[in-house]
């Protein structure tokens, strides 16, 4: 019988537990997918959950989990923060930054040495190796080890971080690329000139799931309309824009529009929108899809994805969404599946929300069009055919 392949995955951080992110989520998926199949998958990461602080929290070594050997590694010490956070504010503002400083903005962010030199003794005996997203130093230096067996994973979004040197040398340096989208494909092909023949549009795929929001609203006493968001919130994740946006909208239309969050992170909100939100933080996978379920339509402000799991889900609970129009990603989705809308202001989130407020038919149609759509390009038979063209 032939050896089953060897594939390392590295990332960050492992998603289990508090430890959330899209990123995190399909690696993991990707991985377990590959056990199934009888691989031997290694996943290498830091004792870093939070990724707000990157403290080590768990304890170094290694842990056998849903099958995958996930070797955690301690997290440097020592960053010069106030060099990193000068030059992260520098590149986050677009001014022009030399690849000397890019270097040490690298090397302060989060790296682990133990980790690249378990990767340098032992990385001959992996087949493959997958790495991402692209945002992180881990990254970058870890790509550089083995490059001739590496694929990249970048879960790459059109942000200032994407036109840095050092970014398109990481892009350069490895064998292949695997990317969600072809939206995100084709920014990697424009920004840095990829040879298409390496490049494979994979994705991740998404289990059906039974739903209950009948159940749901009983749970919280909900009885008014709700829109609901899941996720980080940060304003990256767009979440001060639905914030204000769903506050005009409340006090212009009159209507009792309420918000639902699920996930991790801070946020203000205008104070008159408080009582009006429920925030149930983290919570069961059933729960999140409960609420999915029972919402007039799942609302994503993010201008940077290169996927979205979340809006995936909420078509599977038979839900469609509402979406910020200056990402390419999730307009995409919409447009392919007719399971969504797409906001560029203020304006059209109001006429938006205002028309699917006003259409049930249409906006049980636009769900039962997204769901459709799930099923056809990401159910896990045609994930895992795409998976292992990209590996071969």
């Amino acid at each position: 019988m032939a050896t089953p392949p060897r594939i390392a995955f590295v990332s960050p951080r492992f998603s289990e537990g508090p430890t959330v992110g899209g990123a995190e989520t399909l690696l993991r998926q990707l991985a377990e997918r590959l056990v199934a199949r009888g691989w031997q998958v290694d996943y290498l990461t830091t004792c870093a959950r939070n990724h707000f602080t990157w403290e080590n929290e768990i304890p170094k070594g290694e842990a056998l989990i849903a099958g995958i050997t996930v070797r955690y590694f301690p997290v440097d010490s020592g960053r010069d923060m106030d060099a990193f956070i000068t030059l992260q504010n520098r590149i986050s503002r677009q001014a022009e930054i030399t690849r000397d400083e890019e270097l040490v903005w690298q090397r302060n962010n989060v790296n682990s040495q133990a980790l690249y030199q378990y990767l340098k003794t032992e990385g001959h005996r992996y087949d493959r190796i997958i790495m991402g997203p692209y945002l992180f130093a881990l990254v970058y230096f870890a790509s550089q080890i083995h490059p001739d067996k590496t694929l990249l994973l970048p879960c790459l979004h059109d942000e200032s971080f994407a036109y840095l040197k050092t970014v398109r040398e990481m892009f350069m340096y490895v064998a292949g690329w695997i990317f969600n989208t072809e939206p995100e494909r084709d920014l990697a092909q424009r920004l840095y000139g990829l040879n298409l023949a390496h490049a494979h549009v994979v994705g991740m795929g998404i289990e059906e799931f039974k739903t209950d929001p009948v159940a749901f609203r009983k749970r919280h006493t909900l009885t008014a309309p709700y829109i609901i968001y899941s996720g980080r919130r940060e304003p990256l994740k767009g979440t001060p824009v639905l914030l204000d946006y769903l506050d005009v909208f409340r006090e212009r239309t009159g209507i009792d529009m309420r918000l639902v969050l699920t996930g991790s992170g801070p946020y203000d909100p205008p104070s008159r929108l408080i009582p009006h939100i429920l925030d149930l933080g983290f919570v069961s996978e059933k729960e999140k899809h409960d609420a999915m379920a029972g919402a007039v339509a799942f609302c994503h402000p993010s201008v940077n994805e290169s996927f979205s799991i979340v809006i995936l889900e909420s078509w599977l609970a038979g839900t469609p969404v509402l979406v910020h129009a200056a990402g390419d990603v999730m307009p995409y989705h919409c447009r392919k599946s007719n399971g969504g809308l797409w906001f560029r202001n203020y304006p059209e989130f109001e006429e938006s929300l205002s028309l699917l407020l006003a259409k049930p038919a249409l906006r049980n149609a636009m769900g039962e069009a997204g769901l459709r759509y799930v099923r056809r390009e990401y159910a896990w038979k045609t994930v895992e055919s795409r998976l292992l063209a990209a590996l071969s």
